[in-house]
């Protein structure tokens, strides 16, 4: 028997307590359950009783019939025996029974309580009847006019459905008796094994052997650790934690999970026996004995012992802090300069350096080379820009501030000479405290007491300091940590020089890319237009964009997209923006003007191809397949190219000195490898590195061209390897009108280039894109262009500023590896009433008619002030094409934001504009066109050419216009008697 005074006995009593209590419980809940079920089972049989009655065949007529007990009876009696209830009884709507089980009471007056039923409701209760208390179902009968004729009663006595409930009472009796042996069983059993692992103590005899167990256990200066045979740690005491540095929650963890060292993690969780095995653990050597606990009676697992052979180190201290010195130089080279970002930089050495090897440290930078220039010689003021080790409200200057160094000071000795500075006791350095009493003071408050200040030093130019601060609480600097800080800057000036170079080129290129692109859009009536250009993280690329006012109202919507990124990215998309306006001078359609720029990339990509395989003296270059990481610029000097890279352009092939040294003033190499020690005087790599290699071609570029006509309400679209537009019309749907593609500009090889040409309704949006915009390293074109295709679709009455703004919050990626331009434009047309149009005939009286038309819209524009002008300009310009040209001939008037007049004949001969001699007799007429016109020219048709001229509806232009009498100065340029 179990005792009650041990463990297991008074867990037994505790448990068989419960489990009687629980099958009691479940018991009483079974009962009830049953209970409730019955009164259910019978609340639903005598509803379907009732119901089935009411509604058998000829229950309503019986019951509308002369004599309806006679009717109902025998079949209520039979209908209440089949169903096992104990009445079923029929009723007028007034309450008479027709029916009961005792006839007694045939004929008699129901109790009340049926007014729900008469209501025409089933109604389910439990109430008093002459059989006592029953569950009652009382259900309305109705003849087919839905009128009730009476109602049906069916009920079951509660007694019944008591003797229900306890003919299942055996069986919940039985099932809690089963649960109560099985449950006493299963408490037996475990109070069994708890009596076999307690061998049978009371919890008194328990406590103190776990008492004494434990004290000896932490008492002792040794470590102990149990580990399990699944690499657990069961137990760890005192000591252990203390050599081993574990954390809080290292029982039941995993060894290899506790931040231990490598070898050590794996000799425990080895399991294989050891004795006296030297291991570090953080700053300690470990002495470890392993022994396997199965043997002893234990599980399977190991029992380890450590002891503390710190005193060691005494014999290795050199050794090991040279290895950390090591270690420490690099990880500066794997963590400095992991970007080409001057702050990064800063920030990355002082939190290498804390607090491996210093407490505190700040890196100040002089200010030009914030902004990518090179120091002077000049004393210049310093900007902190990191540090590390303290809250930045206890440094003496805090980030961003400029900083001002006394002159005399060791510091300010120190940068002159660019050489470092070893301060053992601040408190004793007087000229150090003097250049601001105030924050040095808060510097020694906090416990700061030794400084190495080491100037940042790279090809023979200081660019900042970095400061290393020891507190009271470590060793102050010696010599050898001033040799150490000084290789540690060396290595972190490397990177700022190439992070300040790298941000003066990247300015450079800002500064270009920014001038080459369009500052402002012109002003025009065709379009309602917005923009957007996004350059890229990784650095600015070559897309453009451009909107280009043409004659008859006409606008001209450009994007294109250069490949690659860098200053010569930048220039090659100045190139062809600079091509592009220049053929849309000249009125070309979308297709010949990608021709004729496909046909410029051509000569261009051939001229530098052939300039790459020259030499600076015309000879041959470097033969194929050699790396041109050195070349200078083609078609420069290398003087040239030297003043190109002074200037932020690619740099020049340096040549080495006699001593195998690069010149000075050659650029710095971007990376240190960690195994190098680094110069600062060398310069192995170029800065075509940092922007790229401008005598590559500029295969690659892309262009899509669109003219629109708010006159006739189309466009004409033309293509080069760019990505077509998309089209939002006026109610809303989008689609992306299938442009046929060319090849790439460059690429053509003289292929024509095909148009698309579309009627746009007003209201209708273009929008056209780069491919930054709808694709990225984590997106494909396809999702990217159905993502537009819905973000367009959202909203159709957008302005154009609203769609910019929205398809960039849809669609810009976190970080944009490529250029985006955007360019957004909503159509307008040309009213109706502001264009006016004649059919001329070839016959010369034809031109005072038509003139006289013209003039009369005129007026009715209110243009009367340009009138005198507009019809000099149209007299000539129609009297040429009846003289000159051929049928069709028409003249048209727009009147935009400038009077424009058009002329155009079935010829394609073009008219030049001369200056007549003296004698001649004619030759004068498109000179006064030009000289009163604010612009004239001629644009070609597929069947013929239009002579058009634009004319500033104030009659505004130049000195020498008809309005303030420069006609007489311009018929004092012939000789009258010579005329």
């Amino acid at each position: 028997m179990l005792s009650v005074h041990s463990v297991a006995g008074q867990v037994l009593v505790l448990q068989l307590a419960l489990v009687v209590l629980l099958v009691v419980a479940a018991g009483v809940a079974l009962a009830l359950q049953a209970q409730q079920a019955s009164l259910e089972e019978a609340e639903q049989r005598s509803a379907i009783a009732a119901l089935a009655f009411a509604h058998a065949p000829g229950t309503a007529a019986a019951m509308q019939s002369a004599d309806p007990t006679a009717r109902l009876q025998p079949r209520a009696e039979e209908a209440r025996k089949e169903a096992g209830l104990d009445y079923l009884v029929a009723f007028s709507p007034s309450g008479i029974r027709w029916t009961h089980p005792n006839p007694q009471l045939i004929g008699k007056q129901v109790p009340g309580g049926y007014a729900p039923a008469l209501a025409g409701r089933t109604v389910t209760s439990t109430s008093r009847s002459a059989f006592g208390r029953a569950v009652d179902t009382t259900v309305p009968v109705k003849d087919p006019h839905s009128r009730i004729v009476g109602l049906v009663a069916a009920g079951i006595k509660v007694q019944r459905t008591n003797e229900w409930a306890l003919q299942r009472l055996p069986l919940l009796i039985g099932s809690a008796a089963g649960a109560l042996v099985i449950g006493v069983g299963g408490v037996a059993l475990v109070s069994r094994r708890l009596r076999r692992q307690t061998h049978g103590l009371d919890p008194a005899e328990m406590t103190r052997m776990y008492d004494h167990h434990d004290a000896v256990l932490h008492a002792v200066r040794e470590g102990v650790l149990i580990i399990g045979s699944d690499g657990r740690l069961l137990l760890a005491n005192d000591e252990a934690r203390r050599l081993l540095d574990l954390p809080d929650d290292a029982e039941h963890r995993r060894v290899t999970e506790l931040g231990l060292e490598p070898g050590t993690a794996a000799l425990l969780a080895s399991g294989r026996a050891a004795t006296d095995e030297v291991h570090p653990a953080g700053d300690r050597l470990i002495a470890m004995n392993i022994r396997p606990t199965a043997p002893y009676g234990g599980p399977a697992g190991t029992a380890v012992t450590l002891r503390d052979t710190t005193e060691l180190q005494a014999l290795t201290g050199k050794a090991e802090v040279a290895q950390r010195r090591l270690k420490l130089l690099y990880d500066a080279g794997m963590r400095i300069g992991s970007t080409l970002d001057v702050a990064r930089t800063a920030e990355e050495l002082a939190s290498v350096a804390v607090p491996r090897f210093a407490d505190v440290v700040s890196v100040e930078l002089l200010e030009p080379v914030l902004r990518g220039d090179e120091p002077t010689g000049e004393h210049a003021p310093m900007r902190r820009l990191a540090v590390r080790g303290v809250p930045e409200d206890s440094a003496a200057y805090r980030v961003g501030e400029r900083i001002r160094f006394v002159p005399g000071s060791p510091i300010t000795a120190g940068i002159a000479g660019a050489r470092p500075v070893l301060v053992r006791d601040l408190r004793a350095e007087h000229a150090w405290r003097a250049q601001d009493p105030v924050d040095t003071q808060r510097i020694l408050d906090n416990g700061i007491r030794s400084l190495i200040a080491v100037p940042l030093r790279a090809r023979g130019v200081v660019l900042g300091l970095a400061n290393f601060w020891r507190a009271e609480t470590s060793e102050v600097f010696g010599a050898e940590d001033l040799s150490f800080a000084e290789e540690l800057a060396a290595r972190a000036a490397v990177s700022i020089d190439n992070a300040r170079r790298y941000t003066r080129e990247h300015a450079t290129t800002i500064t270009l890319q920014r001038s080459l692109l369009p500052r402002a859009l012109p002003e025009q009536s065709a379009l309602e237009v917005a923009h957007r250009y996004l350059p890229a993280q990784a650095g600015v690329g070559g897309d453009w964009f451009d909107l280009i006012p043409l004659p008859g109202a006409r606008v001209a919507l450009v994007v294109g997209d250069v490949v690659g990124h860098g200053l010569h990215a930048a220039a090659t998309m100045g190139r062809l923006r600079t091509a592009v306006l220049n053929f849309s001078a000249l009125d070309l359609p979308p297709d010949e003007l990608l021709g004729h720029l496909d046909e410029l990339v051509s000569h261009i990509d051939t001229d530098e191809a052939r300039t790459d395989g020259m030499g600076a003296d015309g000879e041959g270059g470097e033969p194929a397949g050699r790396p041109r990481d050195h070349l200078h610029p083609a078609g420069t000097t290398p003087d040239e190219a030297s003043a190109d890279g002074a200037a932020g352009g690619p740099a020049p092939h340096t040549v080495p000195g006699p001593d195998g040294s690069p010149p000075s003033g050659a650029p710095p190499a971007l990376d240190a490898s960690p195994e190098q020690s680094p110069d600062p005087d060398t310069s192995p790599l170029g800065d075509e590195v940092l922007v790229g290699d401008s005598s590559t071609g500029i295969t690659g570029a892309t262009c899509l061209y669109v003219i629109y006509d708010p006159v006739a309400g189309r466009v004409t679209l033309a293509r080069a390897g760019h990505p077509g537009p998309a089209l939002v019309r006026p109610d809303g749907s989008v689609s992306f009108p299938d442009v046929p593609v060319s090849p790439p500009l460059g690429l053509g090889g003289g292929l024509p280039v095909e148009t698309v040409d579309l009627p746009l309704p007003e209201g209708s949006r273009l929008v056209l894109y780069t491919d930054g915009l709808i694709e990225d390293r984590e997106r494909d074109i396809d999702t990217g262009l159905e993502l537009l295709r819905s973000t367009l679709a959202d909203a159709p009455d957008r302005s154009p500023e609203q769609t910019c703004t929205a398809v960039l919050d849809a669609m810009l990626p976190p970080h944009p590896s490529d250029d985006i331009a955007l360019l957004v434009a909503r159509t307008k047309l040309l009213a109706p009433d502001r264009i006016a149009e004649w059919e001329v005939p070839s016959d010369p009286a034809a031109v005072g008619p038509v003139r006289a038309a013209c003039m009369r819209t005129l007026q009715t524009w209110g243009l009367d002030e340009i009138g005198f002008t507009t019809e000099l300009i149209l007299s000539e310009l129609i009297t040429n094409a009846i003289r000159y040209g051929t049928q069709p001939i028409r003249v048209r008037l727009l009147h935009d934001r400038a009077l424009i007049c058009e002329v155009s004949d079935g010829t394609s001969a073009s008219p030049h504009l001369r200056r007549a001699a003296t004698t001649d007799e004619g030759g004068r007429g498109l000179f006064l066109v030009a000289q009163f016109a604010q612009r004239w020219g001629t644009r070609y048709t597929p069947s013929g050419k239009v002579i058009w001229t634009e004319q500033t509806l104030d009659g505004m232009r130049a000195p020498g216009g008809p309005e303030d009498g420069g006609i007489d100065t311009l018929l004092d340029r012939w000789d009258e008697p010579a005329l």
